[in-house]
């Protein structure tokens, strides 16, 4: 370790690079000398049967992630910086000691923390991880901590690491030096970067160094009253409330798939005992509480609603919801569409924590949301409104859930397999870890983009020596594809091509080569076939649960002449039109949604 020190150092410009070896935890000979400059991202994994640290440290612990940053803040010269990559613990942790360790960096030396988004050290750790920077001259000219989020540092965070655009470094860094240099003249934007009093961090008493908490989202109105969700609803009720009601009780139980996506409805489905749940990691709620996800992905999608017809006007669900209890004030519907809206989304989603597919929204940033609160009359007018748009979302989502193209089958017809009409080959992956295979100008496409449609670009594009060298082939617009691997729902789609693309391994391109055959009758009787398609993959079991070129050519179809093939392909693309049709309404009615909710929020 300390010859690829040396070896760091003077690749890095250090022509006299000197290490020494000395274990800073438990030996304490080197206590009294201090540093001016201090750039770290220490170890932080505590030995196996923990630390026994010296005595010198100010705060008591036995986390090596804890003491090296204790080391470090009381090292530095009375004018001394430091920046030190930190795990997320050391943010939030409600420890006694990460609480008292955060307490003295406040008050003696930070000034900024950088949020780095989860995996910039894959494929190493994809531990989510911030910066500290201490300053003691800094910290001496004024009385706030400047918080940045990055969530772009120019690469995805994949194993591979690949550039990607619109990195928020240069931001990033244009922030910290213009806080670094004149902090009483510092103007963040309130989303990337805020200065945040260091009276507010510590009055909760545990110092917490998640800059989501401090967002703050002040906005006036000049018609109707401002309110913090806190100062109108209660968020996650106390389960003790429940205590007086028989343990038997029979409760409604409401797991997260129950929650609708972009509507208030849903009906619990699930019964349970009440002292089956009461003590177990659920939720509690009553009629009339308004839930939201609170974690990733569900929030996104916007798993929400409002407890209606609860067994016994109780519920129970998912500690991944938040759940919020509307005064006499506010209409929980009213407050459904406030906390589902894109004005909450646009401060939740940058301030949510946590690491990769596990983050989460503060509850702070619920309880400091700010609302309109217009008089309870103007709110039912507008609660009625949007109930009018939704029932007719409703109902053209009924015919979008339940149409499906069907072809009546005359018994003479002929019968054909798939194989015998048509080629299926499918394509393949160029070497990932060679760059010269990617970032070309060659369409490539995956399963996940086959969807019962007409597949128009790409996600990723390859180079030719990407094409050459692996089993990536070109296959022309028009030809019918089909999802042979996914999870979920994709094993078994179809789509069309409408450009000349390469595929996948995963994807199988059915060519019609029988003049007997129109492409089009055959893709609708594909997509017809799709249940029956997950059926054969799936009764496959275990590891061979996927499709393959063979079964897809023992498929059979009817197969009628040519003239009825093309009029049945037009009477399909007719109800395709009204199909489309619904959509559009459904777009429509959204918009009249959002136009409703806009008028309440905007200020003239």
């Amino acid at each position: 370790m300390v010859r690829l020190s040396l070896v760091n150092l003077y690749l890095h410009g250090f022509t006299h690079p000197r290490v020494e070896e000395y274990d800073t935890l438990t030996q304490d000979d080197k206590w009294n000398e201090v540093a001016d400059v201090i750039l770290a991202n220490p170890p932080f994994m505590s030995p196996k049967g923990g630390i026994k640290p010296h005595k010198r440290f100010t705060v008591q612990a036995s986390r090596s992630e804890v003491l090296f940053v204790d080391y470090m803040a009381e090292h530095l010269t009375t004018t001394g910086r430091a920046a030190i990559v930190v795990p997320e613990g050391i943010i939030f942790q409600s420890g006694t000691a990460y609480k008292a360790l955060r307490k003295m960096l406040v008050d003696t030396s930070l000034v900024a923390v950088v949020s780095l988004p989860a995996g910039v050290f894959n494929p190493y750790s994809g531990v989510k991880t911030s910066i500290l920077i201490l300053d003691k001259r800094v910290h001496k000219q004024t009385d706030k901590v400047l918080f940045v989020k990055v969530q772009n540092d120019g690469f995805n965070l994949g194993a591979q690491r690949r550039a990607v655009v619109d990195s928020h470094l240069p931001e990033a860094t244009r922030l910290l030096r213009s806080w670094m240099t004149a902090p009483d003249k510092f103007e963040g934007d309130g989303v990337m970067a805020q200065a945040v009093e260091r009276s507010r961090i510590g009055a909760s008493g545990d110092f917490n160094l998640s800059g989501e908490r401090y967002i703050t989202t002040a906005f006036a109105h000049t018609q109707y009253e401002v309110v913090r969700i806190a100062d109108v609803c209660d968020v996650n009720p106390r389960k003790s409330e429940l205590d007086a009601l028989p343990p038997a009780t029979r409760v409604s139980f409401v797991p997260m798939k129950d929650l609708a996506e972009d509507s208030s409805d849903f009906t619990p489905q699930e019964e349970r005992a009440l002292d089956e749940v009461r003590q177990g990691a659920y939720t509690a709620f009553r009629d009339g509480d308004v839930l939201v996800a609170k974690v990733t992905p569900c929030f996104e999608n916007g798993k929400a609603g409002v407890a209606r017809k609860l067994l016994n006007g109780v519920g129970f669900g998912s500690s991944e919801y938040y759940v919020l209890r509307p005064s006499e004030r506010l209409l929980p519907e009213l407050l459904y569409h406030f906390i589902t809206s894109q004005n909450f989304r646009a401060i939740a989603t940058p301030a949510m924590t946590g690491t990769g597919g596990l983050q989460r929204v503060p509850k702070s940033v619920v309880e400091e949301f700010q609302i309109p609160l217009p008089p309870l009359e103007v709110q039912h007018q507008i609660v009625a409104e949007i109930e009018g748009y939704q029932k007719i979302i409703d109902g053209a989502r009924q015919v979008l859930d339940n149409y499906k193209p069907h072809i009546v089958v005359s018994p003479d017809w002929p019968v054909v397999q798939v194989g015998d009409v048509a080629t299926i080959r499918s394509g393949g992956t160029p070497d990932r870890s060679n760059d010269a295979y990617w970032g070309g100008t060659i369409p490539w496409i995956k399963t996940g983009q086959i969807d019962f449609g007409v597949i128009q670009s790409a996600e990723e594009f390859i180079t030719p020596a990407g094409m050459e060298n692996s089993a990536a082939r070109m296959f022309p617009a028009g030809t019918i594809l089909m999802a042979m691997y996914g999870q979920g729902v994709t094993r078994g789609r179809v789509a069309i091509l409408g450009i000349d693309a390469t595929t996948n391994q995963a994807c199988a391109a059915i060519e019609v080569t029988s003049a007997s055959t129109d492409r089009d009758f055959l893709y609708w009787s594909l997509a017809g076939k799709y249940q029956e398609l997950r059926a054969i993959s799936e009764s496959r079991g275990g590891n061979q649960s996927n499709l393959n070129s063979q079964l897809i050519r023992d498929v059979k179809i009817p197969l009628p002449n040519l003239e009825t093939q093309r009029t049945i392909v037009t009477e399909i693309e007719e109800e395709q039109v009204l199909v489309a049709a619904n959509r559009e309404l459904i777009r429509r009615m959204e918009a009249k949604v959002k136009c409703a909710i806009d008028r309440v929020w905007s200020a003239s």
